[in-house]
């Protein structure tokens, strides 16, 4: 059965990482990446919300079509609401496909020096310290961290991950590990 696995957690966590790490060892494994979705959309960044929802349509559409064909997908992806979970949840369901969530964690101070350390990518479409910066700097890092603990408490099922600054091959592993278990 394909799998459709969501890495949730703050910014700058790895979260993109893992899940590079996960399609350079999947053959044809999608790394299905909304923000760089979202930046493929004409005037992104003039049109926040907009732009959001649509990226997170063509999420499911693009994730819909490679699960039907018997492919995985990984949702590298900072989900602070429930509803875009919740969707990913039905269309494993409704693909006939495993649905893994995890979410990956530090405490709030570490997040958000973690996230202060991330080098942006020379060039990249998306900028995620420039769209901190737009939406209130530091505060919003705070909110966010917030917004993700009451998630995980309203997801009981998701496997909350430790996520040790350098220790991405031994987060990769304990993903693995779940993966090889029957999905929540």
């Amino acid at each position: 059965m394909a799998k459709l696995i969501l890495l949730n957690g703050p910014p700058g966590i790895g979260k993109s990482t893992l899940a590079q790490k996960y399609v350079d060892t999947h053959p044809l494994a999608l790394n299905l990446d909304i923000d760089l979705v979202r930046s493929l959309l004409g005037n992104w960044a003039d049109h926040q919300q907009a732009s959001g929802t649509q990226a997170r349509r063509l999420a499911i559409s693009m994730a819909r079509e490679h699960l039907t064909t018997g492919y995985d997908v990984i949702v590298p992806q900072f989900l602070g609401r429930l509803p875009f979970i919740s969707a990913l949840a039905t269309l494993a369901t409704e693909t006939n496909s495993d649905f893994y969530e995890f979410v990956l964690l530090d405490s709030k101070e570490n997040a958000r020096d973690r996230f202060l350390r991330k080098e942006e990518v020379p060039g990249a479409r998306f900028n995620s310290r420039a769209l901190v910066e737009q939406n209130g700097g530091m505060a919003i890092l705070a909110e966010q961290y917030d917004r993700l603990i009451k998630v995980i408490a309203a997801r009981p099922t998701a496997c909350v991950l430790k996520s040790q600054e350098g220790n991405i091959e031994g987060t990769y592993k304990e993903i693995l590990q779940h993966l090889a278990v029957v999905p929540r």
